[in-house]
């Protein structure tokens, strides 16, 4: 097999496979989304997720201010309003209208659900020691949400530069038993 270089400044785009998200955050009564795929598990139980969000973004100050958020985990089907909520900003935009998508109320945290993604996790900010230097939240999940209909969703993997991948099928391998 023939390798050749490959640039440093694209290597992000071997190592993301994490699906795309939608992180939405409440400040001063405002909700907002934000278009994520730097994310990653850090702890099973309970579940810590480390994720980096740009402070030149309003969702980071939004976080850092109020020290929750909701992932949410949209489908292939949302890829277009995912890509168009990642390149425009809530500062001054209302993304829920402009993108049709709707929030839904959360049980533990103030910032909503999107109720047309699969999955939507609640989380609360527990360790900010990075926050200044790499812009990085590690944060507890403390309510999982999924819509059990649907099997096998097609998740989005971004692959950078305006590339994505879809999640394809499922395959099962021995493992080990619990």
């Amino acid at each position: 097999m023939a390798k050749k270089s490959f640039p440093l400044s694209d290597v992000y785009r071997l190592l993301e496979t994490g699906p795309v998200v939608l992180v939405t955050t409440a400040y001063k009564g405002k909700a907002n989304i934000m278009t994520q795929s730097w994310h990653t598990m850090m702890e099973f139980e309970p579940p810590l997720v480390g994720c980096l969000t740009s402070g030149r973004n309003h969702s980071f100050h939004a976080l850092v201010a109020a020290k929750e958020c909701v992932i949410n985990i949209p489908t292939q089907e949302l890829a277009r309003q995912v890509v168009g909520i990642g390149n425009c900003s809530g500062r001054k935009l209302d993304k829920f209208k402009r993108f049709k998508l709707t929030p839904a109320p959360a049980s533990r945290v103030e910032a909503p659900l999107i109720a047309e993604c699969y999955a939507s996790l609640e989380c609360r900010v527990v360790d900010t020691r990075m926050v200044n230097k790499y812009n990085f939240f590690v944060l507890e999940v403390v309510k999982a949400w999924v819509d059990a209909a649907r099997k096998n969703p097609s998740t989005l993997h971004h692959r950078g530069k305006g590339s994505f991948m879809v999640a394809g099928k499922t395959i099962r391998l021995p493992s080990r038993m619990k």
